[in-house]
């Protein structure tokens, strides 16, 4: 008996494994095969909305510990709509240690302290100093000093990631983010010269481009390009593909201070006003007088940027400020990450596996499986906040990152789906309604070296849901 012993083992797990293969539908099987994914590199759940308790109806690997890549933004946005509320707002003030003049000259300091607002955008900043001229303040004396004390956090290496330091989504999380710290520039060919436009105002830097028209395909020209930065010249180098015609490039290349000083000195001189001193770090003084406070948008419009167009500066942002305290000492990642493992378990969602780095989903490291993201989609349905919620996520074939997704096919605006990708990585998760006005929670995760081409498999699961499933499939 003991010589069929091993035989029997391997049988008993080869049967098992056989049948956890089985309950991946027929067409997503056929897509993971012809993108050399094998199965057990995949996890997938599918579990009724409509009736509590129901069987799933796809069960893959639904407990294995998976990297979930912006999948992870599920958890901290509706994590932010019910600790800090769908209505509420970040505050980014003006302070200062003096009063104009007559003639509008302020003699001291002008202070701006940040409350780590995700969405304090070039148009919002502009406003905010046309209010500074409305209070009577046109001729800066002193220094323009930027607080960013909201947020105690380590400083950040924007290359540690990918060595894409100049990337946009790499920017760290700032307690003083304007206009996501980023530089928008518009590239396009004419009469065989690279034009190159600078539509982020900053006095005092310099744009070297020397582009060449370059053949060839438009994929991937970003990453072609050579970027360099030295105070006060952004250069850029390389070729640019005459294919591609006009195209948009963001870009982080300046330090924080260094952004907003550019930004103020161009938009203040453009509004007539000037500043002597320098702009530089520092706190507000308790001395200082309030001048004015300018709100952010409420958190569920925030969270609809973040979740539809998987923007990880504003996930990060987010995700500090859920380890705010009411003492107001600076937030940390590691208070937000107690803060949430706490909400969780007030919740009755026990993850054990779950691993949090930064909430962004832009990380190597975080980590949760199927079965808890299914978890958490089934409570936010339940929640308060549950329109928000799901009005947040890309809708397939229309919107956000799904919106070239399944166009023209059932799937079109019956899928409410988060989209991750990371090299390696590709996962969904989300809501859809079947033809048949059925409602399912799902998560699909690949972590492969073929993950880039398993997005047909993931499209094959929405399909396959949404029409109905053949007779007889789970």
């Amino acid at each position: 008996m003991l010589r069929f012993l091993p035989c029997l083992l391997f049988c008993w797990a080869a049967g098992l494994f056989a049948q956890s293969v089985q309950s991946l539908p027929a067409p997503v099987l056929q897509a993971l095969n012809a993108a050399k994914i094998p199965a057990q590199s995949v996890a997938v759940l599918v579990e009724p909305l409509d009736t509590p308790n129901a069987a799933p109806l796809v069960s893959h690997n639904a407990r294995q510990s998976m990297n979930p890549a912006s999948v992870m933004k599920l958890v901290t946005t509706y994590a932010a709509l019910e600790l800090l509320g769908p209505a509420t707002t970040w505050q980014t003030a003006f302070w200062t240690d003096a009063a104009p003049d007559a003639a509008g000259r302020l003699p001291g300091n002008l202070y701006l302290k940040g409350s780590g607002d995700p969405k304090l955008v070039l148009e919002s900043f502009w406003l905010m100093l046309r209010q500074l001229q409305l209070r009577g303040i046109r001729h800066i004396e002193g220094d323009l000093v930027l607080d960013r004390s909201v947020f105690d956090v380590l400083p950040y290496d924007p290359a540690s990631f990918d060595q894409r330091p100049m990337r946009a989504y790499n920017v760290g999380p700032d307690g003083l983010l304007v206009d996501y710290r980023a530089l928008r520039l518009t590239l396009w060919v004419e009469e065989n010269t690279v034009q190159v436009r600078n539509e982020t105002p900053s006095e005092g830097l310099r744009i070297e481009a020397r582009l060449q028209p370059g053949k060839g395909g438009c994929d991937g020209w970003r990453d072609r390009l050579d970027l360099r930065y030295s105070p006060g010249l952004f250069s850029l180098r390389g070729n640019y593909p005459v294919s591609c015609g006009q195209k948009a490039l963001t870009l982080a290349p300046l330090p924080a201070d260094r952004h907003v000083e550019g930004l103020f000195r161009a938009l203040w001189r453009e509004l007539g006003g000037t500043l002597k001193g320098r702009v530089r770090a520092g706190t507000v003084p308790a001395s200082a007088s309030l001048l004015f406070t300018h709100d952010s948008p409420p958190v569920a419009e925030v969270i609809r940027d973040v979740n539809k167009w998987s923007n990880n500066v504003m996930a990060r942002q987010i995700f500090l400020t859920l380890g705010s305290s009411a003492a107001g000492e600076g937030t940390t990642e590691l208070k937000a990450r107690l803060r949430i493992r706490e909400w969780l378990r007030q919740k009755g969602l026990d993850f054990p596996e779950l691993v949090l780095e930064n909430g962004s989903g832009l990380s190597r490291e975080e980590r949760i499986s199927a079965v808890s993201l299914n978890r958490l989609l089934r409570a936010a349905w339940q929640s308060a906040v549950m329109p928000e919620f799901v009005a947040s996520l890309p809708i397939a074939g229309l919107d956000g990152t799904m919106s070239t997704r399944l166009k023209r096919t059932a799937a079109e605006g019956r899928a409410h789906i988060k989209t991750g990708t990371l090299d390696g990585v590709k996962t969904i998760a989300g809501y859809a309604q079947d033809i048949h006005g059925r409602h399912y929670a799902l998560t699909f995760m690949i972590n492969h070296a073929n993950a880039a081409h398993g997005q047909l498999a993931t499209n094959q699961l929405l399909l396959w849901l949404i029409q109905g499933r053949p007779a007889g499939s789970n």
